[in-house]
């Protein structure tokens, strides 16, 4: 009879150690640093070290603790710092603090940046692993922070969108995402369809980093446009780049950082999409009996590019497509379908295969980001 018992009772236990229900706690303590009375001059130091218990979560907990950073002793208005910990231990990043702290004071010339050290208030946001369960620590003050004017590293655009009268309808939502080109940052592409919007209106773009109406938006004043694209798409325009000669596009954007500033190239292409490897006899890359039918402009935005039939079995290779731009490998801005699907390479790893016989070919949507293999 007793052991029955005993097997439940060492279930309960089990399952209360593996599924723990984690607390939240009121606060935790971040500890004020032994020398907090000394001067702490960010532009010769590397480091400032805290200390925290962990919050009181009712079991040892991963932990992610972020650092907020303040210049008033009332905490309405803090910056958060862009690098999270995992260790009651912390080594804050001097520079980030002398970044937040130029934020918070708004200031803009470096002639009306505090010269003499400043107040600064520090407390910690803990959360766990899943972000749930967020605490706030106590404020702790550093009395003397002699900052810099220090401004935050340029980097690199993660992300780039085409908006446009014909690409969204000037709503970022509906933007067109376009795909970063593997092993070189900051540069994107997109096959799209820029033929006339409504009322017969030519189609316009703008491009940005982000999905809002904001100051890193450009357009044809702050672009770089070459010869050969105004040539090409009959390019003009004030502020809106407008394409004169509607049709499909090879769009790329690539970026470059000069001092504090982007600068964007933009450049047009003929919409040359390419059919590679075994299904084709063998050709990688760009050749003329292997390059995709472009639907015609008649047809809008949502027709099907349309691939040579496929001469061979796709064999352990599979089917493989790409566009090709000047400097890049094939598959460097490589695509496929999958169960309908359009997915790109971009900076990811090599794509599964996926087999075609002869006779099929390979339709992509480049606009709903769909295709399929049939006859």
């Amino acid at each position: 009879m007793m052991l029955p018992v005993c097997f439940a009772l060492f279930w309960a236990c089990e399952t209360e150690i593996e599924h723990p229900t984690a607390l939240t706690p009121d606060t935790f303590v971040l500890n004020t640093p032994p020398y907090v009375s000394g001067i702490y001059d960010l532009k010769n130091t590397e480091t400032i070290q805290l200390t925290c218990s962990q919050p009181a979560y009712g079991f040892t907990a991963v932990t992610t603790y972020r650092v907020l950073v303040a210049t008033e002793k009332e905490f309405a208005n803090c910056d958060t710092l862009l690098t999270p910990f995992n260790s009651a231990k912390i080594d804050v990043s001097a520079s980030e603090i002398a970044v937040a702290i130029v934020n918070l004071l708004g200031v803009t010339d470096e002639a009306e940046f505090p010269v003499e050290p400043i107040p600064v208030y520090i407390r910690l946001l803990a959360e766990l692993s899943d972000g749930s369960h967020q605490v706030l620590s106590n404020i702790i003050e550093l009395p003397k922070v002699k900052s810099y004017f220090a401004l935050s590293p340029m980097v690199m655009p993660q992300n780039m969108y085409l908006i446009g009268n014909v690409a969204g309808d000037w709503v970022w939502n509906a933007a067109t995402t376009m795909v970063p080109v593997y092993g070189t940052e900051g540069k994107f592409w997109t096959v799209q369809y820029l033929g006339k919007a409504a009322n017969d209106a030519s189609a316009e773009i703008k491009f940005n980093q982000t999905k809002a109406w904001d100051e890193t938006a450009f357009g044809i004043q702050t672009a770089v446009i070459d010869d050969a694209s105004k040539n090409l798409a009959n390019i003009s325009g004030e502020d809106n780049i407008i394409i004169g000669n509607p049709g499909w596009y090879i769009v790329v954007v690539t970026t470059e950082i000069s001092g504090r500033d982007y600068i964007y190239t933009v450049q047009l292409f003929e919409p040359a999409v390419y059919l590679c490897g075994d299904v084709i006899g063998g050709v990688w890359g760009a050749g003329e009996n292997n390059k995709f039918t472009v639907p015609d402009i008649s047809l809008g935005a949502s027709a099907n590019f349309v691939s040579p039939a496929f001469t061979a079995n796709s064999g352990e290779g599979g089917v493989r497509a790409a566009v090709v731009l000047d400097g890049h490998e094939w598959w460097h801005t490589e695509f496929m379908v999958f169960d309908g699907e359009l997915k790109y390479r971009a900076t990811g790893g090599d794509q599964d295969r996926v087999a075609g016989a002869v006779g099929q070919k390979l339709y992509i949507n480049f606009t709903n980001r769909t295709g399929k293999i049939e006859q």
